[in-house]
């Protein structure tokens, strides 16, 4: 894997000599890689397949893209551009939940984006912007901006995650609410056999919500809420 210099590959383009026009663009490089990830996965991209989808030469992108890492940091960096910025409401945990739904959506909808994620090694304009935003959903908490900007991360984080779980589940056939439908049918039997005092125990005070298969969509929220709000609290002096 090549180290990325963030301050390269931000740099604006620098401006082409005259004569010909370029027949395409960084964008339209971009564009390809990600139509190619989002209908055959990461694996499946390459700069040959890019260079097909857009109809030029192979070596001919490397003047645009020096190699595949760098193009994927720009993929992630055009995709997190689709989530809108969201405007401070004066509740940060409300206004984080409605980011964390939005970056669900984003994941599902790009099923590639979390093992971007996972080795992206710069944030580009776009992840800047959301970062700013970030901030500003959490002016009102009295926190270290260092802390604040953990919190983000961390619940960016627990989105991938928690979407990673899904994406698994969806690959082997079945839903997320079926998955944890038949976890919560094993964990019923297992509380019940007489093995497990503290399962049972626990089971027990939980009734008949121990049973009743979890929505994904308010789990989801239940799990990102209870995370924002240990995250947020101010540390007890």
């Amino acid at each position: 894997m090549s180290l990325i210099d963030p301050t390269v590959l931000w740099a604006p383009p620098a401006p082409r000599r005259l004569g010909r026009p370029a027949a395409y663009s960084r964008e339209a490089i971009v564009a390809a890689a990600i139509a190619i990830a989002d209908a055959d996965g990461l694996p499946a991209l390459s700069m040959r397949r890019v260079a097909g989808e857009i109809g030029a030469g192979t070596m001919s992108l490397y003047s645009h893209v020096p190699d595949k890492e760098h193009l994927i940091e720009l993929m992630v960096d055009a995709v997190i551009a689709e989530a809108t910025q969201i405007p401070p409401s004066g509740d940060p945990i409300d206004d984080l939940v409605h980011y964390a739904r939005q970056q669900r959506a984003l994941f599902l909808g790009h099923r590639w984006l979390t093992a971007a994620l996972a080795v992206r090694q710069t944030l580009g304009p776009n992840g800047l912007t959301t970062l700013d935003n970030a901030l500003a959903l959490l002016a009102p908490v009295d926190l270290p901006p260092s802390s604040k900007m953990e919190a983000f991360a961390l619940l960016t984080g627990f989105v991938s995650t928690y979407v990673g779980y899904e994406l698994a589940q969806s690959e082997m056939g079945r839903s997320t609410a079926e998955a944890q439908a038949a976890q919560a049918a094993y964990l019923t039997g297992a509380a019940t056999s007489g093995h497990y005092p503290h399962l049972t125990a626990a089971f027990a005070a939980m009734g008949a919500a121990a049973q009743a298969p979890p929505d994904p969509e308010e789990t989801f929220e239940r799990l990102a809420r209870r995370i924002l709000a240990g995250l947020l609290t101010p540390p007890e002096l």
